[in-house]
């Protein structure tokens, strides 16, 4: 426990944006070691809010609280880096459906790999029990679907 005075009450969310970004920043230069160089942190929200069973455009943009016209844009520069592929829905052929490629899949099996070893990486530095009411004291702060994915309109379009 601290013994310096209360800090500024306008320090607690820039720390949990500094401790998000570290970690963030922290994944994205080991994935890019691993084979995906190009992702972005924005990929990561758009990846969840496709999901395993794609969605398109205009739910995509939706889920992401951004227009139509950002989701497809960002689509279009996935689909260029082999990330995401567009096809038809097979109950509506009218219907065009964004599902994630094989090069998807794996930029999210090693983002999540990646994510247990940082988590391992602070459990080290804070022991597991300070890290573990940590976490705790967020969920309490926080609670709610951890997936939220309209955070990207917080930052600008994806």
């Amino acid at each position: 426990m601290s013994t310096d005075p209360t800090p500024p009450g306008f320090e607690l969310p820039l720390r949990l944006l500094l401790a998000f970004r570290t970690i963030i920043d922290e994944l994205h230069e080991r994935i890019a070691r691993e084979g995906h160089p190009d992702l972005r942190p924005m990929h990561g929200f758009v990846f969840q809010a496709i999901g395993p069973h794609g969605t398109t455009a205009v739910e995509l943009g939706r889920r992401l609280g951004v227009s139509k016209q950002a989701a497809g844009k960002t689509i279009e520069g996935l689909e260029q880096l082999g990330y995401v592929a567009r096809g038809s829905d097979p109950a509506d052929a009218r219907r065009k459906v964004v599902r994630l490629t094989d090069r998807g899949v794996d930029c999210l099996a090693r983002s999540a790999r990646i994510f247990d070893e940082l988590r391992a990486e602070w459990s080290a530095t804070l022991g597991e029990e300070q890290l573990r009411r940590l976490e705790d004291g967020l969920r309490q702060l926080a609670p709610g679907d951890p997936f939220r994915l309209d955070t990207p309109r917080w930052f600008g379009t994806p």
